[in-house]
């Protein structure tokens, strides 16, 4: 009873019932409305309860819509989204094989600052250099580029995991990395390294532009040797710097990112002379044994200037000369007779001629296996617009007018004449199977006519300065006169070695130097065969 009394007086209202609480003051007809009297609550009403009802249905159903586009529209690529942000797939690159000479001398390979080449002059033009392609590092110019798919491999993968901060949490690989294979060259890198030094020497010494010079096997088509100067630094281009020496390169007027040996077009000279020769023994044009007077010109009659003559000079008056004779002097006289025909003898003629220059693969490519390699021209009525003069097939005749050769295209046609009509593909890659591009129908005693008269040439006519060598040449000179004021010449030396059976041919050509300088492609040859009867002499003698 206690317990219910104490609750009972806690409820106590002290004289307010429950039922004013609620009062309306509507009910109270004293209360001044007005003045808010008696006015406990105001009421809301229903237009606002509408009104939010509506708004809170809209906005629900925009998030219903959305959540569903973004679930089951989107769903897949977000999920993948948030894969890729979550696990990354990132490339492994291979170790690029490595470039080794003939001898098993590293050439180029990689280290902590990637691609590295040995130091060396010389070798720039066969390794070039590598350069950025997108995410890739790929060859740019040499063996570089044109064995790329050899030499670059094959990229590994791996994954990689990484939290919201994009911190490497772990690492797996998937694939792994296939080093590049290796290439081995059939380059000396001895010979390529003081061929190098004698072109700088003698083109510094004599104010020759550059040089190019190529040592081939006649029996194989393998290259002992392959240099042009001035060159670039492999180095430097692959690792993109220094910038100032790019820049160097780049404004240098010898045109150092010119391989000449494949690229580089010249007026050949004189050193056409042993395959006019060939060509004329073969049509039976003259007999080796049949001799020319050479007074020091030939004239012809000038058909737009009736009584007078076309005149056209030889070096000098050499008498009276047979082929032989002529290779050796280097007889202009004679390869005009033969060529366009004087007197009674009738000459191949400029059809003829292209066709057996074109026999030896002059104004076509030789297949090297690096890029870059032009085709030349052997001039003809085919190669102009203008009316083709006897004169004009007089100049063919002895390599000049607009008659354009490579080094190695003069190299690997002298190595048919050393091998007796086996024309080979040059080739860098060390065992490499030969390639024969065409075996070529001349008599084996008329190739021996050629060969002599070359001998000859070293034993007493114009390449005498290759005499008395540790091993017996057979060589032709060269000197094409440039310009109008043929102030300026190329100085040209091709043939072969040893005379007696032959192992290796070469082209040599010093380019732009004064046309009163004696020094250039003899001297050189013979500066080079001294160097390697002391370094490597297994190269002169079989």
């Amino acid at each position: 009873m206690f317990f219910f009394k104490k609750r009972k007086e806690k409820f106590n209202f002290d004289g307010i019932s429950p039922d004013e609480v609620f009062l309306d003051s509507k009910n109270i007809p004293e209360f001044d409305r007005q003045q808010f009297e008696g006015r406990m609550e105001q009421p809301i009403e229903r237009g606002l309860f509408l009104f939010v009802g509506f708004l809170f249905l809209v906005a629900g159903l925009f998030l219903v819509a959305r959540a569903g586009y973004l679930q089951v529209a989107k769903g897949e690529g977000f999920a993948t989204r948030a894969q890729n942000n979550h696990l990354r797939t990132s490339s492994i690159f291979a170790d690029r094989g490595l470039i080794y000479d003939r001898n098993e001398e590293l050439l180029a390979w990689n280290d902590t600052e990637g691609r590295s080449y040995k130091e060396t002059s010389g070798s720039a033009h066969v390794l070039g250099y590598l350069g950025q392609f997108f995410e890739d590092v790929v060859g740019r110019a040499g063996i570089e580029k044109s064995f790329e798919n050899i030499l670059k491999g094959e990229k590994g993968q791996k994954v990689v995991e990484m939290d919201s901060l994009h911190e490497i949490k772990s690492e797996s690989i998937q694939t792994f990395p296939v080093s590049g294979d290796n290439i081995n060259l059939t380059i000396d890198s001895r010979v390529q390294n003081k061929l190098y030094e004698i072109f700088s020497s003698v083109s510094e010494d004599r104010g020759f532009m550059g040089a190019a010079g190529v040592l081939l096997d006649v029996n194989t088509g393998d290259i002992l040797a392959l240099v042009s100067y001035p060159e670039y630094d492999s180095q430097v281009l692959t690792r993109g710097g220094p910038a100032e020496l790019i820049q160097e390169f780049q404004n240098d007027t010898r045109k150092p990112f010119l391989n000449r040996v494949i690229s580089g077009l010249y007026a050949p000279g004189s050193i056409v002379k042993p395959f006019m020769a060939l060509g004329a023994l073969s049509e039976g044009v003259i007999s080796p044994d049949k001799q020319i007077f050479s007074s020091g010109s030939i004239s012809v009659p000038n058909p737009y200037f009736p009584g007078q003559e076309s005149v056209f000079y030889d070096w000098k008056a050499h008498g009276w000369v047979d082929m032989k004779r002529a290779l050796a002097v280097s007889s202009n006289v004679y390869f005009y007779t033969i060529g366009g025909g004087y007197d009674d003898i009738g000459g191949l003629g400029i059809k003829k001629i292209q066709e057996y220059m074109k026999l030896f693969g002059f104004g076509e490519t030789t297949g090297i296996s690096i890029e870059g390699e032009v085709k030349g021209i052997v001039p003809g009525p085919d190669t102009t617009d203008d009316i083709w003069r006897i004169g004009d097939t007089y100049h063919v005749s002895i390599g000049q007018g607009n008659f354009q050769v490579t080094p190695l295209q003069m190299a690997s046609a002298v190595a048919i004449i050393a091998n007796k009509g086996t024309r080979l593909e040059p080739n860098l890659i060390l065992g490499k199977e030969p390639v024969v591009l065409d075996n070529i129908e001349i008599s084996q005693k008329n190739f021996d006519v050629a060969r002599e008269g070359m001998r000859m040439a070293v034993t007493e006519g114009t390449a005498h300065g290759l005499d008395g060598l540790p091993v017996n040449i057979a060589a032709k000179t060269g000197t094409a006169e440039l310009g109008s004021q043929k102030s300026l010449v190329n100085s040209w030396i091709i043939g072969f070695w040893p005379y007696e059976d032959p192992r290796f041919a070469f082209g040599i050509v010093f380019e732009k130097g004064s046309s009163s300088n004696l020094i250039g492609g003899v001297f050189a040859m013979r500066q080079l065969v001294e160097w390697m009867f002391i370094h490597t002499p297994e190269y002169l003698h079989n």
